[in-house]
């Protein structure tokens, strides 16, 4: 430990103040605003969500759970057990039950506190994570040990994190608006293509191109967890089967019934509309209604065409109580221009597969960039509290 520096308990140096446990019952929508866990998100306080109640409705005092301008707040169950937020609004707030302030005493600076305090958010998330309901206690916080160095040193530290993190998230907003430009440059691309009516050019109704078509259907009793042939329903639809029919079923279904072509391109009609999946010829079956597809002889429109096409497609579906649903009705009246040749349509696709391609590897670029600022802020704080932070740390790191 360098010197001049101490070991302390958190309770040694800082108050920490427990929420008041108001009843939901007393929620309002408007009057004082209540801070509840929901309410801290990425180290800030997200207010959309804010209930409110009346003082008159209880007897007791509430100066004592007021939240300030610049307070520091912790989730101490939940989901987020050990999320930080500060105040940075102007607005008071009142602290909910299971949400903790601290009070930092005499020679703690608050922002030194709020830097240490997120090098303990994973700790704080393994003492939790034994119970049924993760929960993190006053006794547990006030144990944490804080390295103590004196006031100049801590202002030093931070001032020093202050300016590392500051070009941590300027290198974070700069890779996410060249992901950005990328994602803009493919979509107007695409948008472009699709809006086509140049010569040598047609417009048609998926009608026209082929008839929407979809499996018989397969009752509950004719599945099983296990066996022969997979059963996707809409929520395994290009993921993993959880669903089974016999090979007897499939064989008599696909030839009695509408069954798809290899290469048919089949798309999700309820949930998520406009899910799509290339149908690859390997035994499978699919749920009616829900997993459907344009009957589509390729003397018009290729199927890689048309698997691009519905990457961009609006597809407008019927809204019903609970969920979309896409009918056949607005399947068959979807509009869609595509070159007459054949070797147009080809062109066409290498080229947006190309952008989507180089788009992809910016994403995967992207997120290793984050990944790699995450792990060089933990590297700094790790130095900042073992007294081996240094004024051009940021550049020795990166």
């Amino acid at each position: 430990m360098k010197e001049g520096w101490e070991i302390k308990k958190l309770g040694e140096v800082c108050d920490f103040q427990n929420g008041f446990a108001f009843k939901s019952k007393t929620y309002k929508e408007s009057g004082l605003p209540i801070l509840r866990i929901t309410n801290i998100q990425n180290q800030e306080l997200e207010l959309s969500s804010l209930v409110y109640f009346d003082p008159k409705d209880y007897k007791e005092n509430f100066d004592r759970f007021k939240v300030f301008q610049n307070d520091l707040v912790i989730a101490m169950s939940g989901a987020t057990t050990g999320k930080l937020g500060i105040n940075t609004s102007g607005t008071v707030f009142y602290l909910n039950q299971r949400v903790g302030k601290f009070l930092p005493r005499k020679n703690l600076l608050r922002s030194y506190l709020y830097y240490f305090l997120s090098t303990k958010v994973e700790e704080s998330l393994r003492i939790a994570a034994g119970a049924a309901q993760p929960n993190l206690s006053t006794e547990q916080i006030n144990n944490f040990e804080i390295p103590f160095p004196p006031l100049p040193e801590q202002q030093r530290i931070v001032s020093i994190l202050d300016e590392c993190f500051a070009a941590i998230d300027q290198a974070k907003a700069n890779a996410e608006q060249n992901l950005k430009n990328a994602k803009e440059l493919f979509e107007s691309y695409l948008q472009g293509v699709f809006e086509k009516k140049d010569e040598g050019w047609e417009e048609k109704t998926l009608g026209e191109i082929g008839k929407p078509s979809m499996c018989k259907r397969i009752l509950k009793h004719q599945t099983s967890p296990k066996g022969d042939i997979p059963f996707y329903k809409i929520g395994t639809f290009g993921k993993t089967p959880d669903a089974f029919i016999s090979i007897e079923i499939y064989n008599e279904y696909r030839t009695k019934y509408s069954f798809p072509k290899k290469g048919d391109i089949l798309i999700s009609a309820s949930g998520t509309i406009g899910r799509r999946v290339r149908y690859d010829g390997e035994p499978a079956f699919f749920q009616d209604s829900n997993i459907v597809w344009i009957d589509n002889d390729e003397k018009q429109v290729l199927n890689d065409y048309l698997y691009t096409f519905y990457e961009f497609c609006d597809w407008q579906p019927s809204k019903g109580a609970t969920i979309s649903r896409l009918y056949n009705s607005n399947l068959t009246s979807i509009k869609i221009v595509f070159p007459k040749t054949f070797e147009e349509q080809k062109i066409i696709i290498e080229k947006l597969d190309a952008l989507r391609a180089e788009t992809q590897k910016l994403e995967a670029i992207y997120q290793q960039k984050l990944a790699d600022l995450e792990e060089l802020k933990k590297s700094i704080l790790q130095k900042a509290f073992s007294g081996e932070l240094t004024e051009n740390l940021l550049f020795h790191e990166s």
